[in-house]
């Protein structure tokens, strides 16, 4: 009836083969013939998490488009959508919008008032969203601290120790810096004598009235728009986890996802990464405006954090943005101002540059397109771009522009990837709300 005991044991196993995937599937979906609903929602959720992160540019690359042209569409739609219901104010608005028009296109007096408002507006909102961009995405976003605002103080400070002043000419200012004419025609005339061209240069520095402060308020303005823009790049993190704890839904957000397990686990945290991202919890829970301010104004990376854990805390808005906007904006910001105006300070270029020198075996080869970099900056800034000069192409100039460059690309190509899992995380959601009302 049983055949050969070998059969049998061919049988049993080819049976336990066969039932095998079946087991694997349903591993945590059955357990006694029961359906097991939590271990079965987890393992979803950990399946559609891994599909999200495969769906990139570099490994599925038609599909990734198609689900960002997709998601494109639904938030226009979206949008749409809310301008038709805040209408009034959206007519209101496009009223006032053309009246400003209007007072633009017309000559009279007052258009210079009207070309300065101008000016400083889309000067503020240039900095501001480039502070959006490097806070926005949870540490994931463009540094435009390293690739814009940073060389920008950086210049600055180069040019008020060459020129001797802060008064730039405006145009070209802050296109281009250019010293101003009696600055630039007193280095010449010094430069003509018996002394060489760094002396010269010195004297007219030591000639100038520039002072720290002085340079610091040249780029106070910029360097707050900037920090206020990342103050803004914050609030995302801290509305997300607000609406969770007030619906008490599970938003299926990685981040959010993390902090939670991360409260769960804190008693049992041993690895520094956790005990320092519980301090900084605990700081903000317990401290409440000063202990976001503290965080704020520190260069704090765990500051990431505190819009999850405000939000999760219910602390008020104004009590988490006032705090954000004066430690990133004014307090933080002049600390990374202070610190690359005197990186920049003329004798602290000089001994950089002769620091590199002394690196054995590469320090001549390194030394010297450094020194003609800033020479070539320093020709630049007593010529107009109209005057013309002898430009030549300088290795550093050339690699940072192609640093940049990549940078922006790898930045635009996480935008797509970010905005491609957006939708594939909305029809995974449908998916199982389809599945829960079957």
């Amino acid at each position: 009836m049983y055949g050969p005991p070998y059969l049998v044991h061919e049988m049993a196993a080819s049976g336990v083969e066969g039932n095998l995937p079946q087991r694997r599937l349903g591993v945590k979906e059955q357990r006694n013939g029961q359906l097991d609903p939590v271990l079965s929602m987890d393992e979803r959720k950990q399946w559609d998490r891994q599909e999200r992160q495969d769906l990139v540019l570099w490994k599925k690359p038609l599909l990734t488009l198609h689900y960002f042209t997709l998601e494109m569409l639904n938030t226009l739609k979206e949008w749409i959508r809310r301008l038709w219901q805040q209408r009034q104010t959206a007519c209101g608005l496009l009223v006032l919008f053309i009246l400003l028009s209007i007072a633009y296109c017309i000559e009279g007096t007052h258009q210079q008032y009207v070309r300065y408002a101008e000016k400083k507006v889309l000067w503020c909102i240039y900095w501001l969203g480039l502070g959006v961009l490097s806070s926005v995405g949870l540490g994931t976003g463009l540094h435009t601290f390293l690739l814009y605002l940073g060389p920008h103080i950086a210049s600055v400070t180069l040019a008020a120790y060459e020129c001797s002043s802060v008064d730039f000419p405006e145009p070209p200012y802050p296109d281009q810096i250019v010293c101003p004419r009696e600055a630039a025609a007193g280095s010449t005339e010094v430069g003509a004598g018996a002394v060489g061209p760094d002396e010269a240069l010195g004297s007219a520095a030591l000639r100038g009235s520039i002072s720290l402060w002085t340079i610091i308020s040249k780029v106070r303005l910029e360097a707050c728009m900037w920090g206020a823009g990342t103050a803004i790049g914050e609030l995302p993190p801290y509305f997300m986890a607000r609406a969770a704890r007030l619906s008490g839904a599970d938003p299926d957000d990685e981040d959010y996802q993390g902090f939670e397990e991360m409260l769960d686990q804190a008693e049992s945290a041993q690895d520094f990464a956790t005990r320092a991202k519980l301090s900084v919890q605990k700081l903000i829970h317990h401290v409440g405006f000063f202990g976001i301010l503290v965080c704020a104004s520190i260069p704090n990376p765990l500051f990431d954090l505190a819009g999850i854990t405000c939000g999760h805390f219910l602390v008020p808005f104004w009590t988490f943005f006032g705090a954000t906007l004066i430690g990133k904006a004014l307090i933080k910001m002049h600390i990374q101002k202070l610190f690359v105006i005197v990186t920049f300070s003329r004798h602290i270029v000089e001994q950089m540059v002769a620091l590199v020198g002394a690196v054995p075996v590469l320090g001549a080869a390194l030394q010297k397109p450094l020194r003609e970099y800033l020479q070539a900056q320093k020709a630049k800034l007593h010529h107009a771009t109209r005057e013309g000069i002898p430009t030549e192409d300088n290795g550093l100039a050339w690699l940072f522009e192609k640093v940049v460059v990549i940078m922006v690309c790898f930045f635009v190509c996480s935008i797509v990837n970010t905005t491609a899992q957006s939708y594939a995380k909305r029809r995974q959601r449908e998916k199982r709300s389809e599945g829960k009302t079957e």
